[in-house]
């Protein structure tokens, strides 16, 4: 009896621990991005884009800053995929790349960045303007 007893707790427990591993599993959302982005030696941007997530649509809006070799203007579309996302505020924060790029009248671009959330996103877009920068960048992202 005591065997029987001891395998169903056993099996019980596995169960109650395969469910927290599903749950706790990181999901995927989509994310778009429109950032309007400017600078000489120190630039700015500023912008808004939405997530979606588990069927949702959130706004977002969008800051940064930039130091380095920074010249000109874009205006910067972006869409692509969040991953790792555990629940909708993990979009919020802090993202950061170094990156280094050209672009006269327009250019395509792909950029993956990453806050200390450990949400990683993965965009690639359009840049219209003349932005020329070897910087390391960073964008603020948080919800509306």
């Amino acid at each position: 009896m005591r065997i029987l007893s001891a395998l169903r707790t056993s099996i019980l427990a596995l169960a109650v621990l395969s469910f927290a591993v599903v749950t706790a599993q990181a999901g995927t959302g989509a994310i778009s991005i429109r950032i309007v982005k400017a600078g000489f030696f120190v630039g700015g941007s500023a912008g808004s884009g939405t997530f979606t997530y588990q069927k949702h649509s959130y706004p977002l809006s969008i800051g940064g800053i930039s130091a380095g070799l920074v010249f000109g203007g874009a205006k910067i579309t972006f869409s692509g995929t969040a991953d790792k996302v555990y629940s909708v505020s993990d979009i919020e924060g802090v993202y950061a790349a170094a990156g280094a790029g050209a672009a006269a009248t327009s250019g395509n671009g792909v950029i993956v960045l990453t806050n200390q959330k450990g949400v990683v996103l993965s965009l690639s877009g359009r840049q219209k303007g003349l932005m020329v920068n070897l910087d390391l960048s960073g964008m603020a992202i948080s919800l509306k």
